[in-house]
């Protein structure tokens, strides 16, 4: 009778401790975007809801587009979930066309843009920029081409496919004038609302070239590795960022901060490399 005393009590002496540390241990498990949410401040709206809407062109890949089953997926659809994560909301996905996706979000249709939205003075005149990966813009052309295409001088008188709203059909049009004013026959510059509907354009013969980011050209080529192959180098290295509203100084820094925190344990390198693409990643 006395032993078994002595070993309940034995057995709640070091039970209490243990308890309280396995009960640290898990609530600390549990707790840490908790953490992270705590030290972000939201705006009023994000906090009462709950959710933080994004304004996307899902149309990208590797950074944004649709799975078979109609998910949205992608390096930025990776990255977008977890800001909102570490902010603690949910994220939410609007897919909207590029060339009006800063319209979308200054008629406040979403709070946000992720959407390898480039870095310029233009953009940061009309909109807050929260840089968060380096983009480079490229030439696709078919594997097999005749066409000897190394730069963008090499495309007078050729067919490109292009997005509309997106810097490099301004990099080509800039590339045209250059034609004109020097008496060469400028390209034919075919614009589609969507990145993949000009792809589609090079894959059936119709266009000489696709411009489209680097990134986007190296998810194709390895998809389809005997299909296409990068044109000449890459060009126009660009910072790319998170676009918010000039109004909207809380949910920037927010934004800033959960982003901050994603870079500083490591989660925006893993979310690069799962996608291939973490020579992007800004030093």
């Amino acid at each position: 009778m006395f032993k078994e005393q002595e070993t309940s009590v034995s057995r709640a002496k070091f039970a209490g401790p243990l308890l309280a540390l396995g009960s640290a241990l898990f609530c600390a498990g549990i707790s840490m975007h908790a953490v992270h949410a705590q030290t972000v401040r939201l705006p009023k709206r994000i906090a009462t809801t709950g959710k933080i809407t994004y304004c996307s062109d899902i149309s990208s890949p590797p950074l944004e587009y649709y799975s078979l089953n109609s998910r949205p997926i992608g390096s930025d659809i990776d990255l977008g979930n977890a800001i909102a994560q570490r902010m603690g909301v949910k994220a939410v996905w609007k897919n909207v066309p590029f060339n009006g996706i800063v319209p979308a979000l200054l008629a406040r249709q979403c709070d946000a843009i992720i959407s390898q939205l480039f870095d310029k003075p233009a953009r940061r005149r009309v909109i807050d920029l929260i840089d968060y990966m380096n983009s480079s813009e490229a030439l696709l052309v078919k594997s097999g081409s005749s066409r000897k295409i190394r730069t963008l001088g090499d495309l007078s008188g050729l067919k490109v496919a292009v997005e509309n709203g997106t810097t490099v059909a301004d990099l080509l049009a800039a590339q045209n004038r250059k034609f004109q004013s020097s008496g060469k026959k400028p390209m034919d510059i075919v614009v589609f609302p969507k990145d993949t509907d000009a792809l589609q354009q090079l894959q059936v013969g119709q266009v000489d070239a696709y411009g489209t980011t680097l990134e986007t050209a190296a998810y194709y080529m390895k998809k389809s590795p005997h299909s296409f192959a990068v044109a000449g180098k890459p060009f126009g290295q660009i910072l790319t960022a998170i676009g918010v509203r000039k109004g909207d100084p809380k949910l920037r820094t927010a934004i800033q901060t959960a982003f901050d925190s994603l870079k500083a344990d490591g989660t925006d390198l893993k979310i690069l490399k799962k996608w291939g693409i973490e020579a992007d990643r800004l030093p």
